[in-house]
This record gives C-alpha cells, sequence and structure tokens, in this order.
C-alpha cells in the first residue's frame, strides 16, 4: 500500500497559505533536506489545480535554466503529477494528468496500487482538508515557522470531527522552525479535571 503525505509549510498560529514575506527568511539548508527527504519517499505527486499552476509556471523553467535549483527541479519534472481539478486543463508540464472521477476514490485507488511507494501532496489545502476527512493522509508533515502569519487560510477548516494525531518525529532547527511529523491515531481516553489534578504539583 503506497503512504499518503501531505507536506506543509505553516506558521505557529496555522497559516498554511504562504506568503513569501515569512516564509522564506527561514528557509536554510536544513529545510532543504527536509523537502529533499520528503519527495524521496514519493512517486506520484498530488496536487490542486493552483498549486500546479504555481508548480508549473516555476519548476520547468528553472530546470531548463540549469542554476542551483535545477536538478530538484528535474527530480519534480520527471515524478508523475496527478492534478486535481474541476476543469479540464491543457498541460505544459510533462507527465501530468488529471485526476479521474470522484477524488477520494481515486486516490484510494491510488494508495492500494502497489506499484506506487508514496505518494506526496505539497500544499494544496482544500484537497489535504478532503482527504483527512475521508481519512486518506497517513502522514502529515509539518515545517511550524516561528511567526504567526495572522492572516491566510489555515490548514484545519471549522468542522464537528476532531483529528487526533500522533508524533512520529520532531527537529528543530537553527532558525527555530519545526519539522513535526503527525500521523493520525485514535482519540484518547476521556478524562475531566477531575482524573488529572492529581499530577499537579506546587512549585
Amino acid at each position: 500500500m503506497a503512504k499518503v503525505v501531505s507536506t506543509l509549510f505553516i506558521s505557529a498560529d496555522g497559516v498554511a497559505e504562504i506568503d513569501p514575506d515569512w516564509h522564506f527568511p527561514y528557509f536554510d539548508d536544513n529545510m532543504g533536506r527536509a523537502v529533499d527527504e520528503d519527495y524521496a519517499t514519493a512517486d506520484v505527486m498530488l496536487i490542486g489545480r493552483k498549486t500546479y499552476d504555481s508548480f508549473a509556471g516555476a519548476w520547468p523553467d528553472r530546470e531548463a535554466t540549469g542554476g542551483e535549483d535545477a536538478a530538484f527541479a528535474k527530480q519534480i519534472g520527471d515524478m508523475r503529477k496527478v492534478v486535481v481539478s474541476r476543469q479540464q486543463l491543457q498541460f505544459s508540464w510533462r507527465n501530468s494528468e488529471l485526476i479521474e472521477g470522484d477524488l477520494v476514490d481515486a486516490v484510494a485507488a491510488l494508495r492500494a496500487d502497489a506499484g506506487i511507494r508514496g505518494v506526496l501532496i505539497p500544499g494544496s489545502i482544500s484537497v489535504v482538508r478532503q482527504l483527512l476527512a475521508a481519512g486518506l493522509v497517513d502522514e502529515l508533515r509539518l515545517l511550524v515557522h516561528p511567526v504567526a502569519a495572522r492572516r491566510g487560510r489555515r490548514l484545519f477548516d471549522d468542522g464537528d470531527a476532531r483529528y487526533h494525531l500522533q508524533v512520529l518525529a520532531t527537529e528543530v532547527f537553527p532558525t527555530g522552525v519545526i519539522r513535526v511529523n503527525y500521523a493520525p491515531t485514535a482519540a484518547p481516553a476521556q478524562a475531566g479535571y477531575d482524573d488529572v489534578k492529581s499530577q499537579l504539583q506546587a512549585g
């Protein structure tokens, strides 16, 4: 079974809609390594249309230019890219295809495909929200920036269902960015104040 992994740059107050003004000042070689490690685990990229338009408008040119990021640009250019869109698209980036049918059904099929190692979802907040609700995200990998963005779309929208998560790994970068990998887990046992008050300790 392929692992479905969401990877997001996110602010301390949960904003996952990137603003270059608060994102790039924290991007260092540690964050670059984290990104490389995430992409190395996947052979399919799943992205929404807006993310596709952003990536396709930048990475092919970077690959062609042959600069410092050309090798990474070629790596993601060579990946299979499955795009979520309600409209037909004219693809300008190689190895791109439109998702067929219902998103949840299509991702469940990708996840069950023995020929796929991993499916990576970079950004694409609306796609991640739908797949979290459907229980189809195996890991949520966040690079939490030490900034309260205060505006922009947050990862978690309002809803009745809670998402309980277990921590798989953490790493703190010198910039203050925290890398934290989560996996969905069962809710903890119910508890109230009377159950925990014995844990309080006087100073």
